[in-house]
């Protein structure tokens, strides 16, 4: 567990890592990556109750977290790697042939801290409810965490996991929709409109909670009101409002940095808006 006060700063060695990793390579997401960090960052570093030393595939005595946009494998690797779950030089070898760190977390390979492989949208929920199951067949009180997109439920698997959760009150899990309103093709509205999702995940029978993911002090607040609701008899979810592109100015507030990668001028612009930390490049 790290200091409060040393947050923003690891989130800011992640950012540089998320976009070093894109760039060397010309592939990845960069966009929904930089704004996950501050609470992928917060997961890891703060709130999880994790291991790093003793990861197993079931994760039992473990929190076990499930990233279902699989996509943003950039932030996970780098907070997987910062937290201690491999080397951190390894992240220069993402979306390389034969890695560990292929473009969307996978099992085959054994990389630790990725249970389940990912990217394949709308099926995460569904897997991270099978995960909180077993735990409470296994009487293990820890936490399966999950983080999922907002175009994701435009998936109409995810749907089913949430009736089958609340049917099921499958109180040992909360799920993150990281809510940035972008998508590969333009806005959420333009593609295909999600709104009143508070309402929606209400009407299903979930406790809902909203919180500003690029925001500390929201953060702070929330994530800890999401953990006093565990074990109430119904599935928590927060819906979390972030900016694609999060620290990078001309990458924020459009989907056009969904999946592409900065070139040479465009990475060392954004590496100097996120000056260097004690943590070092890898």
């Amino acid at each position: 567990m790290s200091s409060v006060s040393e947050l923003p700063v690891i989130a800011r060695q992640v950012r540089r890592d998320i976009l070093r990793m894109v760039h060397a390579v010309n592939s990845g997401h960069p966009g929904g990556s930089l704004g996950c960090a501050d609470y992928l960052t917060s997961l890891y570093f703060e709130y999880m109750k994790h291991d790093p030393n003793n990861f197993t595939g079931h994760g039992k005595g473990q929190d076990v977290f499930v990233m279902s946009n699989g996509h943003i494998s950039p932030v996970f690797y780098s907070v997987l790697a910062r937290s201690g779950y491999f080397e951190i030089s390894e992240l220069s070898t993402f979306r390389k042939i034969n890695t560990r760190l292929q473009g969307h977390p996978t099992t085959h390979e054994g990389l630790p801290g990725v249970r389940v492989a990912t990217g394949s949208l709308g099926q995460g929920m569904s897997v991270a409810t099978g995960f909180a199951l077993e735990k409470k067949l296994d009487n293990d009180p820890s936490t399966v965490w999950v983080l999922t997109g907002d175009g994701e439920l435009q998936e109409g698997q995810v749907w089913e996991a949430v009736m089958f959760a609340a049917h099921n009150k499958v109180d040992n899990m909360i799920v993150a929709v990281d809510f940035n309103q972008q998508q590969i093709d333009g806005s959420t509205g333009e593609v295909m409109g999600i709104t009143e999702l508070k309402s929606k995940f209400l009407a299903f029978g979930w406790e809902v909670l909203e919180m500003d993911g690029n925001n500390y002090d929201s953060i702070h607040e929330v994530v800890p009101q999401a953990q006093a609701k565990l074990g109430g008899g119904k599935p928590i979810i927060i819906i979390m409002k972030t900016e694609m592109g999060q620290g990078v100015d001309f990458m924020m507030g459009t989907h056009a940095w969904h999946g592409k990668a900065p070139n040479d001028e465009q990475l060392a612009e954004a590496l100097r808006q996120l000056p260097e930390t004690p943590y070092g490049d890898y």
